[in-house]
């Protein structure tokens, strides 16, 4: 299936996409700098998280009180308003992707927040796997006849399976996930990628593991797209850093999925010409 330009699934190389989610931090500056480097590291897409706060804090959580070294202690409604981007600054952010050649997309986590992505035309649009119940706003998505990507933390066998027919089998990738920050080793399950694959046509794996190699093993095992939340200093303040790789990290995840897809050949068994030379001064018997 088609992602704007961008092919996933199939025969295609394996669809890197750097989550920068709210790594952000509210600060525009450090939104523009995430991209610069998610381009440089080789990512084939940047993503974004979009919220409306009124409609998805919970209003026992709106007058909760949150420390930040940025705002003081506040309110957590107030906390969510400050870390989200308005017009001016998803301008900002499509101008410099598009300047930079690597398309963006977002997780539109309420109906105001998917009206408001669709203005940028995006190549895709994510359900986040809080998201995934929600009736209402699975077939606003739908309804917008565009490719969907659904990630699947938290979430059950059958509801995943009632997500997807929400949802539709066209133009949909199906990512393994589990929702936790950071996720440690014994809870990934990788092989939920293989269960995902028995059941649907482009299926691919979502991280919020620390390390590299879970990224390199979800392609192994034929995830046609990973994700993979990413942040400038996994040291910064916030919910999403600690899970995130920093610059050189996903640059060394992108260039170790490149060279799998390199070495994993088509299967079948050949005498390389390299191998002759070898064959002729090693084997005895042709």
């Amino acid at each position: 299936m088609r992602l704007g330009e961008q092919i996933v699934g199939g025969e295609a190389p394996c669809v890197i996409v750097a989550e920068a989610g709210i790594n952000h931090n509210g600060d525009l500056d450090l939104a523009l700098r995430l991209i610069r480097a998610a381009q440089q590291a080789g990512a084939d897409l940047i993503k974004w998280q979009k919220r409306t706060p009124e409609v998805c804090v919970p209003d026992a959580q709106k007058t909760a009180l949150k420390d930040t070294p940025q705002w003081g202690r506040i309110s957590y409604l107030d906390y969510k308003r400050n870390m989200e981007f308005g017009k001016k600054e998803y301008d900002a952010i499509d101008a410099e992707c598009r300047r930079l050649g690597i398309p963006w997309f977002a997780s539109a986590w309420d109906l105001p927040s998917l009206e408001f992505l669709l203005a940028y035309d995006p190549p895709c649009l994510k359900v986040a796997s809080a998201c995934l119940t929600d009736l209402e706003l699975l077939t606003a998505y739908r309804q917008t006849g565009r490719p969907v990507v659904l990630s699947t933390g938290m979430s059950t066998e059958a509801q995943v399976m009632w997500a997807a027919a929400i949802l539709g089998p066209d133009r949909l990738v199906v990512l393994h996930c589990v929702s936790t920050y950071p996720c440690p080793t014994h809870e990934l399950n990788l092989s939920g990628i293989g269960w995902l694959r028995a059941r649907f046509p482009v299926v691919g794996y979502s991280s919020h593991h620390p390390g590299i190699w879970d990224g390199l093993c979800g392609a192994v095992l034929g995830a046609a797209m990973v994700e993979k939340h990413f942040t400038l200093d996994r040291t910064l303040w916030g919910t999403d850093h600690a899970a995130s790789l920093e610059p050189a990290g996903l640059a060394k995840m992108v260039r170790y999925i490149r060279n799998w897809e390199q070495a994993r050949g088509d299967g079948r068994k050949r005498v390389w010409d390299s191998e002759r030379p070898v064959m002729a001064r090693l084997r005895r018997v042709p």
